[in-house]
């Protein structure tokens, strides 16, 4: 085998690895995607609920718990994350 047919081989196998990878990332953002619109749901339940007992509608000490998990599991970027979850779940504070 010469070394350009191992180089197309080589481009090829590369080409198979990168594209799989990408449709399974497509596949997992989807599912991320799925799971951040439940998430939202399930805030929503909570925020009604903690509004007709009276109470208000965001509870910082619960939103601090979640940064902390996010930021425990995650460094620096689960802060940014879950500060972005925490909006999209409750809108802007």
């Amino acid at each position: 085998m010469t070394t350009t047919q191992q180089n197309t081989v080589t481009d090829t196998d590369t080409e198979t690895v990168i594209g799989d990878a990408r449709e399974r990332i497509d596949a997992l953002d989807d599912r991320i995607i799925g799971l951040v619109q439940e998430r939202i749901a399930v805030s929503a339940v909570v925020q009604d609920a903690r509004i007709a007992s009276g109470g208000r509608r965001v509870h910082l000490s619960r939103e601090m718990e979640i940064i902390a998990h996010y930021s425990d599991a995650l460094g620096k970027p689960g802060t940014a994350l879950a500060m972005t979850l925490l909006e999209l779940s409750r809108g802007r504070v």
